[in-house]
């Protein structure tokens, strides 16, 4: 759990270094900006494509796991009556992945899946799976010089894509966090907590 916390820490900093804390340059100044060439990777080979493939995968890997540890007689489950139920708090989390990410434009068609739609838990994992997979199809779509490319991100405001991806990165561990409370309350320790990650 540490280390995923210092990931998305690490992640979340890099991102306001990169975006440069989601300022850009004023209009009147950005002629007289000359272009940048595009980021030759790190000495160990990293770029921020790169890093946010990896990022985005290990949260995969980490959602699909805390959402699994909850048996499916209890994704009704909610620790008070104004929470969202364990099911609800996955879709939250597909369909926010889903929906923010269509502000990063891309050749990829988006998941269809909608929050009502998703029944089972199997259904619910599924399309958990499927909005992280598009966020990575629309990363695989990008390079280094297009991550740092603003666009008008709804609410967000002028962002540049990374930021997009980091936000929902914080936003997921927002609810993970949430989760992992539900999965205690039943008695059930959360994965990454058994591991010692």
């Amino acid at each position: 759990m540490k280390r995923l916390v210092w990931s998305v820490s690490c992640a979340m900093v890099l991102g306001v270094l990169v975006t440069g804390c989601g300022g850009g340059t004023p209009p009147a100044q950005e002629a007289a900006v000359p272009a940048a060439a595009p980021a030759a990777p790190a000495a160990d080979g990293s770029t921020v494509r790169g890093d946010l493939i990896k990022d985005w995968e290990r949260q995969k890997e980490t959602l699909t796991a805390i959402a699994d540890a909850m048996p499916e007689d209890k994704f009704g489950y909610k620790s008070t009556p104004a929470q969202r139920t364990y099911g609800e708090q996955i879709m939250h989390i597909a369909t926010a992945n889903v929906d923010i990410l269509k502000f990063v434009g891309g050749q990829v068609s988006a998941p269809t899946f909608t929050a009502d739609s998703a029944k089972t838990k199997a259904d619910i994992l599924k399309a958990l799976a499927e909005s992280y997979d598009y966020g990575i199809a629309l990363l695989n779509e990008q390079t280094d010089a297009s991550l740092v490319e603003t666009v008008d991100a709804s609410f967000l405001g002028p962002s540049t894509r990374a930021r997009i991806f980091w936000v929902l990165s914080a936003h997921s561990m927002d609810i993970y966090g949430q989760m992992a409370v539900y999965l205690r309350l039943n008695g059930i320790v959360p994965p990454a907590s058994r591991s010692g990650i």
